[in-house]
């Protein structure tokens, strides 16, 4: 698992950014995207991160499942949208099963466990279609 918090993503030389491409996605086949709602996208930070390394090594032909988070009741639909969309110019593979959970601070209990059954039903079901795309 991979948080761009404290993550030095806007030198495309920066140690940060040698350990995001070495560790977690040159190696990576499938690659899980799990991003809040920002300013009905999603954070700038990704973007900036997806732009300062190797497109080719990092993302050409993997796979991808989305999941958007919000406190609101669409879930980061726009943003998941706009995320397929720079994923295919990259030349990715998206799931298209693309999880919305909206109102997430009623969703997930403070140690990170989800609380309505039919959440966990959906992500399970996506995880599941992920394992097998």
């Amino acid at each position: 698992m991979l948080s761009l918090e404290d993550k030095n993503v806007w030198q495309d030389d920066s140690d940060d950014m040698k350990e995001i491409e070495n560790k977690y996605l040159i190696p990576a086949e499938k690659i899980v995207i799990v991003m809040p709602e920002y300013n009905g996208s999603f954070p700038g930070i990704l973007k900036l991160m997806m732009d300062n390394n190797n497109i080719k090594k990092c993302w050409w032909y993997k796979k991808a499942m989305l999941v958007g988070v919000a406190d609101g009741r669409a879930g980061n639909l726009r943003g998941m949208e706009h995320m397929t969309n720079i994923l295919h110019y990259l030349k990715v593979h998206v799931l298209y099963n693309k999880l919305p959970i909206s109102r997430i601070n009623e969703e997930v209990s403070e140690e990170g466990q989800l609380l309505k059954p039919a959440t966990a039903k959906a992500v399970n079901e996506q995880i599941q279609e992920f394992l097998n795309f």
